[in-house]
């Protein structure tokens, strides 16, 4: 049976100053949602460059097979990262404040894309070129990892309580919005130059191009205020001195399931971006424009599906919003392949357009819920690295695996992996508590209560 292991709500719970009204959320959101649009801009066009050029210029040498796993190798080292920036970053977060450690986030990414941009090839200054590549990524994955808590809690902080679901799932919604940007901009500019323009120079151009982007983030970050609830903490003089250490040794057991938790929307939304983006232009052999029009189409399922499931969590509860997505996802997980291996382009869209909207229900509510499990004293870090560590097992793992699996068991092999990790999650969910009539400033009360 599913025990609330978090602590109770705090007599001294949100002051009567604290402003809840729509203009004032409508700035937070914003606030959230730009500066998350920008991040995983950048983010997500690694991904798009890993399934469609990277294997071509960076790992020549390894053949298609073989450079498209190492390619996806970098993809996926940032999930290994993430965990660590969120820890990082989380630290100084539960202790500064969220609002300077998502600046220092945002210029940390910022400066990363922009010198992948910059990267010369393997046939230029050879194996240096991919090792460059490698720390450039690791250095994504820790920005990264210190953003989604960040920009989630600045809106769930601020949100009240009826509706925190719908304010948390902004930072989402600025995901969504990122995979429709990053990949529209690929769409343009290989409509603008041939294919092997593209390969040679046309797609260090969104790369460069996310300096604007950066810039617009930047400007909006400064000028946000610190949440109430951190203020609070603040002014309590509570801040955990380790919040890493307090948040394992006191909710070890929320931290273990909201990771799980966490698994099935980011197997899902990875799945149905970047995987599927190489896998319709390399397995199945449709046109890259055909392919990018369609992870254009995916990522605005994407934000439609992150946004409805934000409101149908404050409807029917986390918990149970999730489970059913879970059991959605099973069923779905083991026909995507099947349909897929069709080669009807009309079965490629459905297949990419379907899974990203079951990513984003899956991510949705996501950030009201890991806001909701921890106490404010650990809250940045031990949301932060649920949400990574989650996506080491959701998003790193299944692309990287997906090539050998096929091989062996042919490509329903990796729909029944992707359904028994949707099923690890539908496990966890179940066995957590409801969280959304919990009161998010907890005051000095004992988290382990």
């Amino acid at each position: 049976m599913a025990q609330d292991d978090a602590s109770p709500p705090h007599p001294s719970a949100r002051p009567p100053s604290q402003k809840t009204g729509p203009e004032h959320m409508r700035r937070v959101a914003f606030a959230s949602f730009i500066g998350t649009v920008v991040e995983f801009y950048d983010f997500t066009m690694y991904g798009i460059a890993a399934a469609l050029v990277f294997p071509h210029i960076f790992f020549p040498a390894l053949g298609p097979v073989a450079g498209t796993v190492a390619s996806f190798a970098t993809f996926g080292v940032a999930f290994v990262a993430r965990p660590f920036g969120s820890v990082l970053f989380g630290h100084f977060g539960d202790r500064l404040g969220r609002k300077r450690t998502l600046i220092a986030t945002l210029l940390l990414m910022g400066t990363a894309t922009i010198l992948v941009g910059l990267m010369p090839t393997a046939s230029s200054i050879g194996v240096a070129a991919p090792v460059c590549i490698v720390v450039l990524r690791i250095l994504q994955g820790l920005a990264a990892g210190g953003e989604w808590a960040g920009a989630v809690l600045f809106a769930a902080e601020n949100a009240p309580k009826a509706r925190r679901g719908f304010w948390a799932m902004f930072p989402g919604f600025g995901g969504g919005a990122a995979t429709v940007l990053s990949n529209g901009t690929f769409f343009l500019v290989s409509l603008g130059v041939s294919a092997a323009t593209f390969i040679s120079w046309g797609w260090r151009i969104p790369f460069l191009s996310s300096i604007l982007l950066v810039a617009i983030g930047l400007w909006v970050r400064l000028k946000i205020d610190e949440t109430p609830v951190f203020k609070n903490e603040q002014s309590r003089g509570t801040a955990a001195r380790l919040p890493f250490t307090e948040a394992a040794r006191r909710q070890p057991r929320e931290i273990l399931l909201a990771t799980g938790t966490a698994v099935a929307g980011l197997l899902l939304t990875y799945i149905g971006g970047p995987y599927l983006t190489n896998y319709g232009a390399e397995e199945l052999q449709l046109g890259r424009s055909y392919v990018l029009g369609m992870a254009v189409a995916g990522g605005a399922a994407l934000a439609v599906g992150v946004v409805l499931s934000g409101l149908w969590s404050d409807r029917l509860g986390r918990r149970r919003f999730l489970i059913g997505l879970s059991a959605t996802a099973i069923v779905w997980s083991l026909i995507l392949f099947p349909m897929l291996d069709t080669r009807s382009p009309a079965a490629f869209g459905i297949g990419v357009i379907m899974t990203t909207f079951l990513g984003g229900c899956g991510s949705g509510p996501l950030g009201a819920l890991m806001s909701e499990l921890f106490h404010t004293r650990y809250r940045y870090t031990a949301a932060g690295f649920c949400y990574s560590f989650g996506g080491v097992f959701g998003a790193a793992i299944p692309p990287l695996l997906a090539a050998p699996i096929i091989t062996t068991f042919g490509s329903p092999g990796l729909g029944v992996f992707m359904a028994i990790l949707c099923l690890i999650s539908a496990m966890c969910v179940l066995a957590l508590a409801e969280t959304s009539q919990r009161d998010m400033d907890q005051g000095g009360a004992d988290p382990a209560a």
